[in-house]
């Protein structure tokens, strides 16, 4: 006997397939929403604690921006004290420069050489005198650029000839302007650049010409 079957199993079974469907679509959706919800909590405490880590920094380099700032103050304020302290040695050694220097002259005018004035305008000298010859005024510019602690850098701006007016031979003798600078005094350098013996006040001319 051939049994038909009349009910709409066919609806059936495409109802079960998309309630089926719908239900994993759904259970999709879930995972889904739960992945995304996951990974964003993730991203977000590594977020914060990258910001935790970004304060803890900016609030060191403020500290250090602040440290850095003191010791440029500082730096500042040791120069100012270098400079005050440099003032006051350089005003010191000042006091006894025109001491140094007349005894300086005597020492480094060699014979021949007659200084007539010299004139100084602060660390420079303007000196004039007479010699015997030119040569006499190569060697007090060599002594003077060499061997003297006290005076360095000597220009010669002006040499002629010229004859002295005591003189009733009318002797020619060698006229000379030069400029020399004076070197500062140091407190490290002062008691071995001081002359200890000086020569006689009468050789501070040298031979006059």
């Amino acid at each position: 006997m051939i049994r038909i079957n009349l009910l709409p199993h066919r609806e059936a079974k495409r109802k079960q397939k998309q309630t089926a469907f719908a239900a994993l679509l759904a259970l999709g959706g879930l995972a889904g929403a739960a992945l995304v919800l996951l990974v964003g909590a993730y991203n977000a405490s590594r977020i914060a604690t990258q910001n935790e880590r970004n304060l803890v920094l900016k609030n060191a380099n403020a500290d250090l921006d602040k440290k850095i700032s003191k010791i440029a103050s500082l730096k500042a304020e040791i120069e100012a004290l270098k400079a005050r302290q440099q003032a006051v040695e350089d005003l010191q050694g000042d006091r006894n420069q025109p001491v140094y220097l007349l005894d300086e002259l005597v020492r480094q005018t060699p014979e021949g050489v007659y200084l007539k004035s010299f004139k100084q305008d602060g660390q420079r000298v303007l000196l004039n005198g007479y010699a015997q010859s030119q040569e006499r005024v190569a060697e007090l510019l060599r002594n003077l650029s060499g061997s003297s602690p006290w005076l360095e850098r000597p220009d010669l701006t002006e040499v002629r000839a010229a004859a002295l007016a005591q003189s009733k031979t009318g002797r020619k003798v060698v006229e000379f302007t030069l400029n020399v600078a004076i070197k500062r005094a140091r407190a490290d350098d002062d008691k071995e650049a001081k002359p200890s013996t000086p020569k006689p006040a009468n050789s501070a001319g040298g031979t006059k010409p």
